[in-house]
């Protein structure tokens, strides 16, 4: 039997705010356990919570970005449930009157056409604390850490319109760059700022019904999600071939033992118990407040590509790559400014640089090398000052802290040869040492030939210790070999 997947994500974004969303503790990561958690975040006895103003907005500007339906009033509701890293004993979110409504967010597919992936809402809550479990087995011992009881989220739930990993990654790094372009979220998903639960269910393929679906909770890691939606996928498909039943249930995913296993089965909305909470009154948006917001939304990545395209003709695969981070965006256009090849400053960009971050597990602001610096290199690659290989030598030089781009090709020596005189010179030189290669050369018929260059350019490379420009040497080379045909001929 032939399957289809059906795929639904629910999203927590953190929101950048510097305090919690109903009290005035810090948001601040890596603080010191359960040091950042204030009485009202504990609902402590007398303590009353005061919505804050920014993540409110924080929440309309998604809301504006993907041109969702916004209510003019959203309610506050609580969650009930018990569990260690939850103080209050229920959670403070909204269920019924969200404070956005159904939106659209396009995303890129494989075959080079676009899909329309559905927004059901958003809503705004708070974050629960965090669970720490410790020891060896038979020793193990769990701690809490409520720092992070408190802090504002918005939960974003797509309908269930995706129909494999590679789309639902897809739409995940498309989120990030959207909430990272608003400035609304730092997107550390190593921090847990942005974490995808992901609701997988199969079918028979052409089925209009939907089948049970699991909830994997909880992934920070695009990596991790591609994983486990495959993983769930397959297990659901031999579950249901071998004649078993999917049970509703949620489940956790191990990135790093890539073991899945089920945690609990899944609840519905009525096994919480919400009720209105009394505390907060309904919030009402204005039109004027809706209007102020949109006319102060920065550049978003679909329209940050559409322009890297225009203004620099780079590669749209390389313009999707830049435009995704806001900071990537701003680096690579600080490079193109010092050098004359865009399409180069992005090749390198892109490339050697994300590359050499990766490895390294660095963020683009630890990066050893600065904008104007890679923006330098590569107009020392157009200027022919040096060639691409030496390039990357001095590029591992700014790296290394050795000093700058124009500094380490003049103490190494690494300044190209360009003299016309000096490298015909140098090309007759290695011919006359090789007579062999060049009885060879002309030997072989004229649409091989080219093969027979490299051990010419090799020789010639090498006696220059690599500073012959290639370019100029391959025409000087070429000239002196038809030379050679010529006069044999005659």
């Amino acid at each position: 039997m032939q399957w289809e997947t059906v795929i639904g994500l629910e999203i927590h974004v953190q929101l950048a705010t510097a305090t919690k969303i109903f009290s005035g503790a810090s948001t601040r990561f890596g603080g010191a356990a359960n040091s950042q958690a204030c009485a009202i975040d504990l609902a402590m006895p007398g303590t009353l919570p005061v919505l804050n103003a920014q993540a409110v907005d924080f929440a309309l500007m998604f809301g504006l970005a993907i041109d969702a339906d916004i209510p003019m009033m959203s309610v506050f509701e609580r969650k009930n449930y018990f569990y260690p890293d939850l103080p209050k004993g229920y959670q403070t979110t909204q269920l019924d009157k969200p404070i956005v409504g159904a939106g659209r967010v396009t995303i890129a597919t494989a075959d080079g056409g676009t899909k329309e992936i559905r927004i059901h809402h958003a809503h705004l809550e708070e974050d629960a604390g965090k669970s720490l479990h410790e020891g060896d087995f038979g020793s193990q011992y769990s701690a809490i850490d409520l720092n992070r009881a408190g802090t504002p989220l918005i939960e974003i739930v797509t309908e269930p319109d995706l129909s494999n990993a590679t789309e639902a990654v897809t739409f995940a790094k498309k989120l990030h760059a959207l909430v990272t372009s608003l400035g609304i979220c730092d997107g550390r998903m190593a921090e847990g700022s942005l974490r995808f639960d992901v609701n997988v269910s199969v079918r028979p393929l052409g089925s209009e019904t939907l089948g049970t679906r699991t909830e994997t909770k909880n992934l920070n890691s695009f990596k991790f999600m591609e994983e486990a939606i495959v993983r769930e996928v397959a297990r659901q498909i031999d579950v249901l071939e071998d004649g078993g039943s999917i049970i509703q249930q949620t489940r956790l995913y191990n990135g790093d033992t890539k073991v899945a296993r089920s945690m609990r089965s899944k609840e519905e909305a009525n096994d919480y118990r919400y009720f209105p909470c009394p505390d907060l009154l309904p919030v009402v948006i204005t039109e004027a407040r809706l209007q102020r917001l949109r006319d102060a939304l920065p550049e978003l990545p679909d329209a940050r590509v559409a322009r890297l395209i225009e203004r620099y003709a780079i590669a749209a695969k390389d313009a999707q790559i830049l435009a995704s981070d806001v900071a990537l965006a701003n680096y690579f256009e600080t490079v193109a400014k010092h050098c004359d090849d865009p399409r180069l400053a992005a090749n390198w960009t892109t490339g050697e640089l994300i590359g050499r971050l990766n490895g390294e597990g660095l963020e683009l602001a630890e990066s050893p090398i600065d904008a104007e610096q890679l923006g330098i290199l590569i107009q020392r690659i157009g200027d022919q000052t040096i060639s691409g290989k030496m390039a990357k030598q001095v590029f591992d030089g700014v790296w290394s802290g050795a000093g700058e781009v124009d500094q380490i090709i003049k103490e190494r020596g690494l300044k190209q040869v360009s003299d016309s005189g000096a490298l015909e010179q140098l090309v007759a030189d290695v011919l006359a040492k090789n007579p062999a290669m060049i009885d060879d050369y002309l030997a072989t018929e004229e649409g091989r030939r080219k093969k027979k260059l490299g051990g010419f350019m090799g020789q010639i490379m090498q006696a220059s210790k690599g500073q012959a420009n290639p370019q100029q040497v391959n025409q000087i080379l070429l000239a002196q070999l038809q030379s050679l045909i010529q006069s044999r001929g005659d």
